[in-house]
């Protein structure tokens, strides 16, 4: 390649002095040859350009299988327990019964004599009293005050039931309404050598508001423990008492031993 080129140059010059009849030394040395020079080295290489602009956004891909049903959850914690029902009323008196028949003729009335018997009646009344009083301590293992009578129930129940086998007996949970009567609870469950039982408070129908088993709300006392009530994991909604004397809210559907308490009255 590189001779072809010079054999066309050489022949370019033989053309142009046969076209210049005349031509001088120094002419010649004026002409210059236009003969391409030899290909050079290769260049290094240049720096990364930039970056093109981005592309088109390509079509959208077709939708995918469904996948497969996942697993079935563990079940979930438990819901609150409902309120406790209102004690149903009382029904209607039955009809009145046919007389009975007359009874015999009386004796004619010994009064000395008979009044000594009511008055002996009367000291044994006074004296069964007294002893029915100790064998309900002693044997029966209740607690009295002027008003009101209370039992332990050693069976281990939730708050719900254990509230339906008082109202069963006519009484209702515990309710300690003031210091007296929580502490002879207290040490009532101290001796029988439990830590603790439901009492007679909820806040079942509205959180955070505590009123007693029948309803009537909480007003100046109470016996809340350190930190309590704290409704731990949104389900402390029933109150125990410790044998300390202390309250604290719980979960009602725990179980364990409760106080009954009754009205001497109704007893």
């Amino acid at each position: 390649m590189k001779r072809a080129l010079a054999l066309v140059g050489l022949a370019f010059l033989s053309v142009l002095r046969a076209g210049r009849p005349q031509q001088t030394a120094d002419d010649a040395c004026s002409v210059q040859i236009l003969v391409p020079g030899l290909k050079g080295d290769a260049g290094e290489k240049g720096d990364k350009g930039a970056p093109g602009r981005p592309g088109r956004v390509g079509p959208t891909g077709e939708k995918g299988d469904v996948g497969d049903k996942g697993q079935k959850g563990g079940v979930g914690r438990h819901g609150k327990i409902g309120p406790i029902g209102s004690k149903g009323e009382k029904g209607d008196s039955g009809d009145i019964g046919p007389p009975g028949p007359s009874g015999e003729p009386g004796v004619p009335c010994e009064c000395g004599q008979l009044r000594q018997a009511i008055g002996e009646m009367d000291n044994l009344v006074s004296q069964l009293t007294a002893e029915l009083k100790f064998l309900k301590n002693a044997v029966a293992g209740v607690r009295e005050t002027e008003q009101k009578v209370y039992l332990l129930v050693k069976e281990e129940k939730r708050y719900v039931d254990a509230q339906l086998a008082c109202q069963g007996r006519g009484g209702t949970l515990g309710m300690p309404k003031d210091e007296a009567a929580n502490g002879l609870l207290a040490a009532y469950i101290a001796q029988a050598g439990l830590a603790r039982v439901f009492i007679g408070i909820n806040d079942l129908e509205r959180e955070g508001t505590f009123v007693y088993a029948d309803r009537s709300p909480m007003q100046t006392f109470n016996k809340w423990r350190s930190g309590e009530p704290n409704n731990a994991y949104d389900e402390e909604d029933c109150v125990e008492l410790v044998a300390s004397g202390g309250w604290n809210d719980v979960a009602c559907h725990l179980t364990m031993h409760f106080l009954c308490e009754f009205d001497k009255e109704h007893v």
